[in-house]
């Protein structure tokens, strides 16, 4: 008898330390698919109409750097920069009048059509790995894919 009662005493130590061990982990939390900052977006619509490039290579682009609260980028030719605001919790996003260079290039209204959107942007949306930035509810006024 005192060999059973040493034997169950020894299996209910053995599962009771199993069941302490396999405690579940706790759960990651869900990364937010507003999150924008730190990645390169590419510009791939403007006003409702996929961007058409004289050059390939001169794909208008910007990144947020939530660090220094700053946006950098290119138009296309011109490198683009300057101070932003951000209110992920809600969407909402402010691009402040920066600076840029003042090269001559052969497709500055797109370049200027980008700028012109990130300056009127006070909203945006995520679907997947495509950024719309939008003014009130209107059409986007831009869309952007995530560079890779």
């Amino acid at each position: 008898m005192k060999f059973l009662y040493n034997h169950l005493a020894s299996l209910f130590l053995v599962m009771f330390l199993a069941s302490c061990m396999s405690k579940p982990m706790p759960p990651t939390p869900p990364t937010t698919s507003n999150d924008i900052t730190g990645k390169t977006w590419k510009l791939t619509e403007i006003n409702g109409k996929p961007i058409a490039l004289k050059n390939p290579k001169s794909n208008p682009y910007f990144s947020l750097n939530m660090k220094e609260m700053r946006y950098e980028g290119n138009g296309g030719c011109n490198g683009v920069g300057g101070t932003f605001e951000i209110k992920q919790e809600m969407m909402r996003i402010k691009f402040n009048q920066g600076m840029s260079t003042m090269m001559a290039c052969d497709d500055l209204e797109t370049e200027q059509l980008f700028t012109k959107a990130l300056l009127a942007a006070d909203n945006y949306s995520v679907n997947g790995n495509t950024l719309s930035l939008n003014k009130a509810r209107m059409a986007p006024l831009a869309k952007f894919v995530l560079q890779k």
